[in-house]
């Protein structure tokens, strides 16, 4: 090698060793920046947490963007739902002891000052009653996320968020019993199947695949067997149509030609949508409508039921939510009571599992109480 050869394979040796450094560099930097990502998220979510119990809303506002409108959207929406979850606390006599918060990033990507996330919330939920001497009982929500953090002065702050939250209802709203209690079924008996429908079984599924909250089985999954239809007006049908007609692992009740899964179309209408759901199963006769009413109404005695209709609710039975109007917007799967008799549902968008039933809606919502006939 001549004396130009070798000065110039000395400068591309020079040039691939500092290239190779710069990327480190910028390597090691945004291993840095990930890192330090994840541990704000942890704090968030930890503190929203924390706060959740204790109302002490003032600290999360230095977490949030505060000239900024859209951050400060989200600070309120927070402090929305801490307020909503503690009034109805209070109007159901419940106490609220401690509140325990995980997630699993999705995906992270950091580009200078800016992160985007996407990340599935599991949220625990402890509470006893102020008026009776019963355990601490417990409850799971489970929410998808998806937030920009911006850096500002070396610190990470959320720039936005959206998650569809099952709190978000106004705290002024909420419907209130006569006596200021809960409502409580004397219901101790274990779910059984059935010739036709096999109770215990829809009740197991529902807790099974109850997907992203607190609680769930099957690592927190939906069952891939289904499709999942959260981004296409909601899966709480589908979900609620497999708890009760899964062959292999849920209710059993017989699919027929109007309601039924194809494993490669997916759900018929009647299997995937809310009042196709509701009409087939009460004209099919798989389903007999217990009552139809606000809270006071399905929770107070009346002719026809002296312990309220609330009582004659079942495990594995179905509730419907009507948010204004006539058309059913949402299913959940009842799957037991809490130690005090509370009925405690299962549903999907947003998962919930084991919580109150009327836990995230309003005095104005009307209920459907759906009993499946065994």
């Amino acid at each position: 090698m001549n004396l130009t050869n070798k000065f110039v394979a000395a400068i591309l040796i020079l040039c691939l060793t500092l290239l190779s450094c710069k990327a480190e560099v910028y390597a090691a930097s945004g291993d840095q920046e990930e890192q330090e990502v994840r541990a704000f998220l942890d704090k968030l979510y930890k503190q929203r947490a924390d706060i959740l119990v204790s109302r002490e809303t003032d600290g999360l506002k230095e977490l949030y963007l505060h000239d900024n409108k859209v951050s400060k959207h989200a600070l309120h929406n927070e402090v929305n739902r801490t307020n909503y979850l503690n009034e109805w606390a209070i109007k159901r006599a419940i106490k609220l002891v401690k509140a325990n918060s995980e997630i699993r990033i999705v995906r992270l990507r950091t580009s200078k000052d800016t992160a985007k996330i996407s990340l599935v919330h599991s949220l625990k939920v402890d509470y006893t009653y102020t008026n009776k001497n019963v355990p601490v009982q417990s409850f799971g929500i489970g929410t998808e996320h998806y937030l920009t953090l911006k850096k500002l002065d070396d610190d990470w702050k959320v720039h936005k968020e959206w998650y569809l939250d099952p709190l978000d209802e106004n705290p002024n709203k909420i419907a209130v019993t006569d006596d200021g209690t809960s409502p409580s079924v004397n219901y101790r008996q274990q779910p059984v199947d059935g010739k036709k429908y096999r109770r215990a079984r829809a009740v197991e599924y529902a807790n099974k695949y109850a997907g992203t909250a607190w609680g769930a089985g099957n690592n927190h999954r939906y069952n891939r067997k289904y499709a999942d239809y959260s981004g296409k007006g909601g899966d709480c049908t589908n979900f609620a149509s497999q708890a009760v007609g899964d062959e292999k692992e849920g209710g059993g009740l017989p699919m027929t030609g109007s309601w039924r899964y194809f494993a490669k179309k997916g759900g018929s209408e009647a299997w995937i949508r809310t009042d196709s759901f509701y009409n087939f199963l009460i004209y099919s006769g798989y389903g007999k409508l217990l009552a139809r009413g606000h809270f006071r109404d399905i929770i107070a005695p009346s002719a026809k039921y002296p312990d309220g209709a609330i009582s004659h609710i079942q495990p594995g039975d179905l509730i419907g939510y009507i948010i204004s109007g006539s058309d059913v917007d949402h299913f959940s799967i009842v799957v037991g009571f809490d130690d005090y008799g509370y009925p405690l549902v299962n549903s999907h968008s947003a998962d919930r599992y084991r919580v109150p039933f009327d836990l995230g809606w309003d005095q104005y919502t009307k209920y459907l109480l759906v009993h499946i006939r065994d």
